[in-house]
């Protein structure tokens, strides 16, 4: 069975000049109107999620992904705005996004999570798989669900939190763990028990709508597919095609084995939480938890463990030596967290910001323009006074 793939992608829309996340989803929506349903909004005004098509080659998602962004690109520009592929935005301020209340799902939710609304200022990136029926999406789920702390390390691209470094790889993850059914997925023998399990939480009042089950992987519920959740939005589209390849393999890997009648899960996913917040704390910079050990390793012993385990399925799709390729670059250039920290390092928050724009773009960061210098040390001088006004 060749497993199809399509991908969601979620922007921060910012401000050309400043770098600042603003409240102009609606104006870049206008902007690519044209294009249909390939663009939609969520709920911070501040960002824009695109919609894939339905691929069978790596070759196929990677023009797809990079046409889309140059489209959004190309809009962005037009507004005097930019588009930032990344977990959060470094420059961001609570109180000046606010949530899309227009939509009266959101507004729903911004009356009921108030606080936890407002502070969802992250983006995210989804991969959708194939499976045969909605039974063995819930199964391949259990089987899937301990090795996404892996792709979560390698999607790490959000060390940034209003304007100050959390030390975490994926602050994202923290942030959006707090909603009441985030994280790893419980284990669930069917579908005929996890869609109970459902109905029980949206009569529980807790959420409105099977759409806010929030799990790191769960079956679509408008689609026949299995949806990974669990990744930061991603500054490079090699980063995104790498971790759509290794979802793909993982549901292909847990199908065959459940055909051979292989256990699917071993019912413990206690660990996993665990296992999510090293991968938030650490990126590929430090230690994951190996999914078969259950131990710490280096990040990229367990990267490479894992491309050994998937290789019969990514040889399966024509997959094997793009994947090799692209997470041997990727360990090789470290994780977007550690790449965004050199960059704002060197110089400042804002040149974070640039290199932000320029990976999203997939070109490299052009220097300062003279105009901006200036901008550029007003605003690091702003921050420098907020985060000693926030200590």
């Amino acid at each position: 069975m060749t497993v199809r793939i399509g991908v969601e992608e979620e922007f921060h829309v910012i401000d050309v000049e400043s770098g600042r996340l603003v409240p102009r989803a609606d104006a870049l929506l206008r902007a690519v109107e044209r294009y249909g349903d390939t663009f939609t909004g969520e709920l911070p005004q501040s960002v824009v999620e695109s919609n894939s098509g339905v691929h069978t080659t790596l070759d196929g998602l990677f023009t797809d992904l990079t046409t889309t962004r140059a489209r959004l690109d190309r809009a962005a520009a037009s507004e005097g705005l930019a588009v930032v592929a990344a977990g959060t935005a470094p420059l961001a301020r609570l109180g000046t996004v606010p949530s899309a209340d227009a939509d009266p799902r959101y507004a729903r939710m911004t009356g009921e999570y108030r606080r936890l609304a407002d502070e969802q200022l992250i983006c995210g990136a989804h991969v959708h798989a194939d499976v045969p029926d909605r039974d063995a999406a819930v199964r391949a789920m259990c089987a899937v669900a301990p090795w996404l702390p892996v792709l979560l390390a390698l999607s790490a691209s959000s060390p940034y939190w209003l304007g100050a470094d959390t030390g975490y790889a994926s602050w994202r993850t923290m942030v959006w763990e707090r909603w009441p059914t985030a994280g790893p997925p419980g284990c669930f023998a069917g579908a005929e028990e996890y869609d109970r399990v459902v109905d029980e939480l949206v009569g529980s009042g807790v959420i409105s709508d099977p759409g806010m089950i929030y799990y790191d992987v769960r079956p679509s519920a408008h689609l026949p597919t299995l949806e990974l959740r669990v990744c930061d939005a991603c500054p490079r589209v090699e980063t995104v095609v790498l971790i759509a390849a290794l979802h793909r393999a993982l549901v292909a890997d847990a199908l065959a084995r459940m055909d051979a009648g292989e256990p699917g899960c071993d019912g413990n996913h206690a660990w996993l939480r665990a296992a999510t917040w090293r991968a938030a704390r650490s990126g590929l910079e430090g230690d994951l938890v190996d999914p078969v050990t259950r131990r710490p390793a280096p990040a990229p012993e367990v990267v490479r463990g894992t491309l050994r385990r998937l290789r019969p399925a990514l040889e399966a799709h024509g997959d094997w030596a793009s994947v090799r390729t692209l997470a041997e670059e990727t360990l090789a250039r470290g994780s977007a967290a550690e790449r965004l920290r050199a960059a704002v390092a060197r110089e400042d928050l804002l040149a974070g910001v640039d290199q932000l724009v320029a990976d999203t773009r997939g070109r490299t960061r052009p220097a300062v323009r003279p105009e901006r210098r200036a901008a550029r040390t007003r605003h690091a001088r702003h921050d420098g006074r907020a985060a000693a006004g926030a200590r």
